[in-house]
This record gives structure tokens, sequence and C-alpha cells, in this order.
């Protein structure tokens, strides 16, 4: 039996992949052309340099590949590093946990700092390590940036002071996939050796298209592998082939082309909003989900206000509550997509993502449809508490600074 349609749109509020704004779907409506054109740098000349705005980078190098986010982390790791090379890596959600696991399937040596699950990576206990490591043994620290997970968003300017007052040399890797174009995100000043992002989060994207910023010290650290015998393997991410055909404004293999019209569209939305404007809408719509939470009586996966993310929320159910009821219900009911719970909080929060192409109107549906099937599952709220709250904030602060 073909399946019941629903009127309207479907309301998407996971934290990724994330609404895409209607100009950037007609930007990607293009015919096949041949990448290969005299007129094709045309297009991706400019994208190189106008990507890097966006990561906060003024020497860093961009690579472009058709992959998703951890394709990316891949990149990082086999380009720079070489097999039994120890990284030290915080993990503290479902998102670290699997780049630590990709770390040590690929062969590399990884120190794990456990962090409660509702907190991010402890500078104090990343510098003390690498005080400790006396050789120079570790070679990179793996940063989650913005853990979507539990809506929890780490310091990465104090790591890069903690790297520094141990005066270590290792390499600074970063996963900004659900931070970088929502979130104020400095590559140069917090000197972020790879920087990590996805086509389908603060880019407003489909998914497929992976970004990679790079600084010199990395590429400097892959030229120096290349012809090491123990170096990671990597054909597909390697940095070497982009590097020989980048700069003339080509890819050593075909392009997704309707994600890099896509991203130059993108790219233009974000710029004419002004990323300080679109950082400080992200900051609004956050504090408002905060408050719709704060007025249901219930908390944030969060542990404190420090580590509160700007682009999702992690909202704690009830005890003896299922969240998976709360998000189907949502979903077959009300239309509404909510994020579910991953790993050791499955079924113990839902997720409100508030990242991308959105604004007042747009959250406040989220707010309403999430209070609704909290009521209908038997969760004590009060009807219009939390769309209240949120929208009596978000009347006291406008989405932009200008």
């Amino acid at each position: 039996m073909a399946a019941k349609r629903r009127p309207g749109r479907n309301h998407l509020f996971v934290p990724g992949p994330t609404n895409i704004p209607d100009r950037v779907q007609r930007a990607m409506l293009v015919p096949s052309e041949d990448h290969r054109s005299v007129e094709f740098p045309e297009l991706t000349k400019p994208l190189f340099e106008d990507t890097k705005k966006v990561f906060g980078s003024t020497d860093g190098t961009i690579f472009l590949f058709p992959a998703s986010g951890t394709g990316i982390w891949e990149s990082a790791l086999t380009n720079t590093l070489a097999r039994g090379d120890k990284v030290l890596a915080s993990r503290f959600g479902q998102f670290s946990h699997l780049w630590i696991d990709m770390a040590k399937r690929l062969g590399l040596d990884v120190v794990v700092q456990e962090e409660a699950w509702g907190t991010g990576a402890d500078p104090a206990k990343i510098e003390q390590a690498l005080r400790d490591d006396k050789n120079h043994d570790i070679k990179a620290v793996m940063v989650v940036h913005n853990e979507t997970a539990t809506g929890v968003t780490s310091d990465i300017g104090a790591v890069r002071k903690a790297i520094d007052a141990a005066g270590h040399p290792a390499l600074l890797f970063v996963d900004g996939v659900s931070s970088i174009g929502s979130l104020p995100f400095n590559a140069t000043e917090w000197k972020v050796d790879c920087a990590i992002a996805g086509s389908q989060k603060g880019l407003m994207l489909p998914a497929g298209l992976g970004v990679i910023c790079v600084s010199p010290k990395a590429i400097k650290a892959a030229e120096g592998s290349a012809g090491s015998n123990d170096r990671l393997a990597r054909v597909y991410f390697d940095w070497e082939d982009h590097k020989k055909q980048n700069h003339l404004g080509y890819f050593p293999y075909t392009p997704s082309l309707p994600l890099l019209y896509g991203l130059r569209e993108a790219l233009a939305c974000l710029f004419e909003e002004g990323l300080e404007n679109v950082y400080h809408r992200h900051h609004v719509l956050g504090e408002a989900t905060r408050q719709a939470v704060a007025a249901w009586g219930l908390k944030t996966c969060a542990k404190e206000p420090k580590w509160n993310s700007d682009t999702v929320t992690a909202i704690v159910v009830p005890e003896g509550v299922d969240a998976a009821k709360i998000i189907k219900h949502a979903f077959v009911r009300y239309n509404l997509a909510l994020g579910a719970g991953l790993s050791e909080v499955a079924g113990k929060v839902f997720r409100i993502g508030h990242v991308g192409d959105l604004n007042e109107l747009s959250l406040l549906g989220a707010i309403a449809g999430a209070e609704m099937s909290m009521i209908d599952n038997g969760i004590n709220v009060t009807p219009g508490s939390g769309v209240a709250a949120a929208s009596s904030y978000l009347r006291e602060n406008p989405l932009s600074k200008s």
C-alpha cells in the first residue's frame, strides 16, 4: 500500500543534515559539463579562497573531497601520520569515539582521555599529558569541537593554549563538522593544523562534500611522510594529488558538480548575512531552545552552561521515559524530525538541531512539536510553556546584530 501523503513540509530539526535554502537548491540544478574545460576554474578557484574564510584561516590550504566528514577524518590522519604514531584524543561522545576507533583501525597508537558525556575536552588534562610526553612521542591531538550526540562545545582556543603552554610540537586536529559555518572558528588564531567540515551542517548543502583546511605545518608533515615505509596508506584521500591539480582549478578525479555550485551559493548566503551575524543567530536560537527546556522543567545533557552548544540541544527525558518514542511520535504524528540519542544516551535524550538555514518561527515550530509529542507520551509538561519561554526570549533578542 502506498504511503499516505503528509500535507505541508517535513520539519527537519536533526543536527544534520540541515535545511537547504531554496536558492542553494536552485543553484545545484545544473547540467553536466566538462570538468576539464578551460572555463571550469572560473567556478573552482574562488571556492578554495572563499571557503577559507568560513574556517577563519588566512594561511591554510583547502581540499574538497566527494566524501562525508568521516572521509575527511581519514584524510587528516593518513596524510600526516605514520603507522604506530601516538595520538592524544578526548572521548566524550559518539563522534569523538568514532574518530578514536578509526585511528586505532588505521594502526595508530591512541592515548584516550575519557571525559563524562555532557562535558568536553579538558585543556588541563591535555596540557599535563603533553608535559609528561618528554620525548614528544605524541604526534597529534584530536578534539571534536562540537559533539552533536550530547550538545556540547569544547573550547578549542583553550586547547591550543594548553598545547603551547606544554611547549609541545604536536599537530592539532579539530572535527568542526557541526560547528564550522555556524559557530566561531579561528583556524589561524588557534593554530589548527587540520580542520574538518562536512557539507550537510552549517554549509547548508546535501551530504557528500567533505572539506578540510590544512595548515602549512600539516602540509610539511604530509610531505615529510611521503617517502616513509611506515606511512599510512592513502590513494583517494592523498593531498599530493590535489595539490598538483587544485592550483589550476581542477581535481585529480571527477568532482561533484552540483555540490560545487551549491557551495558557491551557500558561501554567498553566509557572506551576505555576515559571519558574525550567522554566529549570533545560532547563539540566540540555541539560547531560546534552552529557555524552552527550562520552562518544561527538564535538563539538557550538557552538564554546565559553559558546555552548551549553539547548534544542537540534547534534552534529557524523565526517568522511565523512552526518548525514542517521543521522536517516533513527533515524526509520525506531527511530521517533525528530531535527533535521536546515540550510544550511551540512546533512549535517554532527544535532540533539537538549531543549525543552518532557520529563523525564529522555524525554531518555534520545532519546540511546539516537541512539546506536543512529550505531552502525548505522558510527560508532565504544561502546554505552551516551552513555546512561551522561547518566544519571549526571541522577541527581546534579534537574530541579527546589525
